[in-house]
């Protein structure tokens, strides 16, 4: 049994006229009533009852045709489908975010991703340090990741989301609470809330850096693996986190944020293999670079990288 008989029999259920549906077929009508008669023949079944002036489908032709419908319509949907993943708008995108990322960059990627992507699953992975996104991406287990340089492993490329002023995360009755800025040397004497030292966070030598700047190292008091748990701790007035700024985007109540005038800034990128060529990942790309979504199109009115 042949696909085009399955469409030549519904064209024929359709109009009721062996004529009519030559027409839409774009055939003659001897060849459509042969084909319906081997149809019949291999199925075992009279479809249709013909006279000199009406087509009427049997009983027998009026389940065909709810079947037949049914398989149509799942064929055409699967060739829909296969030209969606072959131009990259439809699929199952992996994606990896540092904490501080999901708190701005997330909403942002998503809301994309809905609106110019609608075919695309996201299927998200937060709270990952930038060595565990390079490992997912080189395992394949992620096709983009939104982190923080530097990357150390080879085969993975780029591109700069944001370059992120750090912030001093402090409990709401902390007497830094009421200033407008802070300094870090401010920070000297405080308990600080901090990336596991084994973790290879950015983020927590970006921090150390700033205070060894400032002529102290921070005393870390708690260490945590999620940037939502260093915020619960600092809610609940256990000491103060330095985070970046993104987490703004996302007020936590007992929480206040002081930008901190003289720390390091804490860049931000999104990165891919180098070697995936998938339509997917370069339609992503497109969608990002149209939405100015990287740093330098966004900092440049050509867009030009």
């Amino acid at each position: 049994m042949e696909l085009r008989h399955l469409r030549y029999f519904l064209a024929v259920a359709e109009t009721r006229h062996f004529g009519k549906a030559a027409e839409r077929l774009h055939m003659a009508q001897p060849p459509l009533s042969q084909a319906i008669r081997r149809l019949e023949t291999e199925l075992g079944v009279e479809l249709f009852t013909r006279t000199t002036r009406q087509v009427a489908l049997t009983g027998a032709g009026e389940v065909f045709r709810t079947d037949v419908e049914r398989i149509l319509k799942a064929v055409d949907e699967a060739v829909a489908r296969a030209g969606r993943f072959a131009s990259g708008v439809e699929g199952v995108l992996r994606v990896g975010l540092t904490g501080s990322a999901s708190y701005r960059q997330l909403p942002v990627l998503a809301r994309l991703l809905k609106r110019e992507m609608p075919h695309v699953m996201m299927e998200v992975h937060t709270e990952m340090l930038t060595p565990a996104q390079e490992l997912g991406l080189i395992e394949r287990r992620l096709d983009i990741g939104v982190l923080r340089p530097p990357i150390r492993q080879e085969g993975i490329a780029h591109r700069p989301l944001a370059d992120e002023p750090l912030v001093a995360a402090v409990p709401a009755e902390h007497w830094l609470a009421e200033a407008e800025t802070v300094r870090i040397e401010q920070l000297r004497h405080e308990d600080f809330i901090m990336y596991g030292a084994t973790l290879g966070s950015v983020l927590n030598d970006a921090v150390v850096r700033s205070c060894l700047a400032s002529g102290f190292y921070p005393h870390c008091a708690y260490e945590v693996t999620e940037t939502s748990a260093a915020l619960a701790l600092v809610a609940v007035g256990l000491g103060i986190a330095v985070l970046p700024d993104s987490i703004r985007s996302a007020p936590r109540e007992g929480v206040v944020c002081r930008q901190i005038e003289n720390a390091l800034t804490v860049p931000l990128v999104i990165a891919w293999r180098e070697d995936d060529d998938s339509p997917l990942l370069s339609h992503l790309l497109k969608v990002l670079e149209r939405n100015d979504v990287f740093l330098e199109a966004a900092e440049d009115p050509e867009g030009v990288a």
